[in-house]
C-alpha cells in the first residue's frame, strides 16, 4: 500500500514483526500438544483439570474477538460516546449470568457423561435427552461457522488496510494457524494461545490509546474536541428518546445474558479444575473484561477527531488505518497482531466447538480423536469459504451469530440452574422458541430499534416456564456422585 520507499520500508517491517508474534502463537499453542492425553475428552475440554488463571483469560479473550477491534471501533467511530451502553451492559449482564449459572454449569460439567456443551443441555437433569443433542449440535455448527467465518474476514481486512494484502490472504493466515494448532492440542492449544494473546491484545489496544490521546491533545482537550466532531456525538443517548434509550440499555443486558448460549466460551467454565476457583475464575475474567473495553471506547472516539469521517471510508478499518498512521512499524506489527489475536482466539473456539458438535454430538458411536481431528479441518475450511463469499460487516455477523445462539441456549440453562424440570419436547419447544423469535425479529427490521436476543430470551423463557415444572434448584450439585 505505499507511495514511497520509505513508507514501503516501513510497510516491509511491520509485516515482519506481525508474522513474528503469529509465529510465536502457533509454536506456543503447538507446544501444548506435549500435554495431551489423546483422548477425545482432553481434545476438547483438557481433561477438566484448567487452571483458573487460565480459564479466565481464555474465556475473556475468547469473548472478546476481532470484532472489539474491528466491530466494536467502527461502532464507536459512528455513534460516540453512546456505544459506552454497550460496554456496560455487556459486562454486567454477563456477571449477573456468573452468579446464577457458573456454579452449577460446573458441578454439572464435571460428570463423566458431559463431554461437549451439546451434552450439558441434553444431560443437565440426569436424563438423556437425545434431540435436545441434535438439535444444539446443528443449531452451533451452524451459526458458530457463521462466526468463525466474521473473525477470519476481520483479520483479513485489517490485513487490507494496513498492508494492501487480498482480503483473502488475512483469512487464509488466520485459518492456518488456527488448524495448526487445534489440531495439533485441542481445547489445551487454545487455552494456552488464547493467555498469550490476551496479553497481547490488551497491551496492543492501551498503547494505541495512550498515543492516540496524546495525538489528539492529551485528556484535558479530548471531551472538548469531541464535542466538535458532530451534534450529538458524545450525548449519552445519540438524541433517543427516554423510553428507546431504556430498551436500548436493556436490550444489551439481555445480550450478554446470552453467553450462556455460546458454546465456545462455556466450555471455558466447564474444563477449570475445580468448582472451588470460580473467585479466581471471575476476578480475572472480570478485570481483563473492563480494562480492555474501557480501552476500546476510548480508541474508537479518538479514531474519529484523527481520521474525520469522508466519503467512502470504511469504518471497520479505523484503528489499523490509525496505528499505520502514529506507531512505527514494530508496533504496528504488535497491533496488528493484537488484532489477529482478538480473531485467532476466538476462531479456534469457534472451530473446535462446532468440531465437537460434529464428531461428539451428530455422529453415532463412541468418539474417536482421528474424527474429531477431520472434523476440525472440515470446519476451518468452510468458516474460510463464508468469510469470503458474504459482503455482511463483521459487527452484523458476530450479531446474529450471538443473537441467536444466546436466544436459544441460555434460557434454558438458566431455567435449569434454577431447579425447573423438562421434559424433552418442553426443552426442545424452548429452544426453537428463542431461535425462531430472534429470526422474525430480525427479519421483519425490529432489530434496528432493539436487539432481537432480548424479546428471544423473553419469550424463550415464558415458553420455558409455562412447559416446566419446580423442582430443586441445587439438583444439578445433589445429583453428581450418582454419575461419576
Amino acid at each position: 500500500c505505499a507511495t514511497t520507499p520509505d513508507s514501503g520500508t516501513a510497510g516491509m517491517s511491520a509485516a515482519v514483526w506481525f508474522l513474528g508474534f503469529l509465529a510465536g502463537f502457533a509454536v506456543l499453542g503447538a507446544a501444548s500438544a506435549v500435554r495431551s492425553r489423546g483422548t477425545v475428552d482432553d481434545y476438547y475440554l483438557a481433561s477438566k483439570d484448567v487452571p483458573p488463571w487460565l480459564a479466565g483469560l481464555s474465556a475473556v479473550a475468547s469473548n472478546n474477538s476481532g470484532y472489539m477491534f474491528i466491530g466494536m471501533i467502527g461502532a464507536t467511530y459512528l455513534t460516540g460516546w453512546s456505544s459506552v451502553w454497550l460496554m456496560l451492559g455487556w459486562i454486567a449482564g454477563d456477571m449477573g449470568a456468573s452468579y446464577l449459572v457458573w456454579k452449577r454449569l460446573r458441578n454439572t460439567a464435571s460428570r463423566d457423561d458431559v463431554g461437549s456443551y451439546s451434552q450439558l443441555l441434553s444431560r443437565w437433569q440426569g436424563e438423556h435427552f437425545p434431540t435436545v443433542r441434535r438439535l444444539a449440535a446443528i443449531l452451533t455448527l451452524v451459526f458458530l461457522c457463521v462466526y468463525a467465518a466474521a473473525q477470519l474476514k476481520a483479520g483479513g481486512k485489517a490485513l487490507h488496510a494496513v498492508f494492501n494484502w487480498r482480503v483473502e490472504s488475512g483469512a487464509i493466515a488466520g485459518a492456518i494457524i488456527v488448524v495448526i494448532y487445534s489440531i495439533a492440542g485441542g481445547i489445551r492449544a487454545s487455552i494456552w494461545t488464547d493467555a498469550a494473546q490476551s496479553f497481547v491484545m490488551l497491551g496492543a489496544m492501551v498503547m494505541l490509546m495512550i498515543v492516540g490521546v496524546d495525538q489528539a491533545g492529551g485528556w484535558s482537550l479530548l471531551w472538548g474536541n469531541l464535542t466538535m466532531v458532530e451534534p450529538g456525538y458524545v450525548d449519552w443517548f445519540d438524541g433517543e428518546a427516554p423510553v428507546a434509550a431504556i430498551m436500548m440499555v436493556v436490550s444489551w443486558l439481555f445480550a450478554v445474558v446470552a453467553v450462556l448460549g455460546q458454546p465456545h466460551i462455556v466450555v471455558r467454565f466447564m474444563s477449570f479444575n475445580d468448582v472451588k476457583h470460580i473467585r479466581q475464575v471471575r476476578v480475572w475474567y472480570y478485570g481483563w473484561y473492563v480494562l480492555f473495553y474501557s480501552a476500546t471506547i476510548i480508541v474508537g472516539l479518538v479514531t474519529r477527531l484523527l481520521l474525520p469521517e469522508i466519503e467512502g471510508f470504511d469504518a471497520e478499518l479505523a484503528l489499523p488505518r490509525l496505528a499505520q498512521d502514529l506507531l512505527p512499524p514494530p508496533l504496528v506489527g504488535l497491533v496488528l497482531a493484537g488484532l489477529f489475536a482478538a480473531t485467532m482466539s476466538t476462531a479456534d473456539s469457534l472451530v473446535l466447538a462446532c468440531s465437537a458438535a460434529v464428531s461428539v454430538d451428530l455422529v453415532a458411536g463412541p468418539g474417536s480423536l482421528k474424527r474429531a481431528k477431520m472434523a476440525t479441518l472440515a470446519i476451518v475450511v468452510i468458516s474460510f469459504l463464508i468469510s469470503v463469499s458474504g459482503n455482511k460487516t463483521v459487527f452484523q455477523m458476530v450479531l446474529d451469530a450471538w443473537g441467536t445462539l444466546g436466544a436459544s441456549f441460555a434460557p434454558l440453562i438458566l431455567l435449569y440452574a434454577a431447579g425447573r424440570r423438562f421434559q424433552e419436547m418442553s426443552a426442545v419447544a424452548t429452544v426453537l422458541t428463542g431461535t425462531v423469535t430472534f429470526a422474525v425479529w430480525s427479519w421483519t427490521g425490529l432489530s434496528s430499534q432493539t436487539y432481537g436476543v432480548f424479546p428471544a430470551i423473553a419469550a424463550s423463557l415464558v415458553v420455558g416456564l409455562a412447559l416446566s415444572r419446580a423442582g430443586q434448584a441445587d439438583l444439578a450439585d445433589t445429583r453428581i456422585s450418582a454419575f461419576r
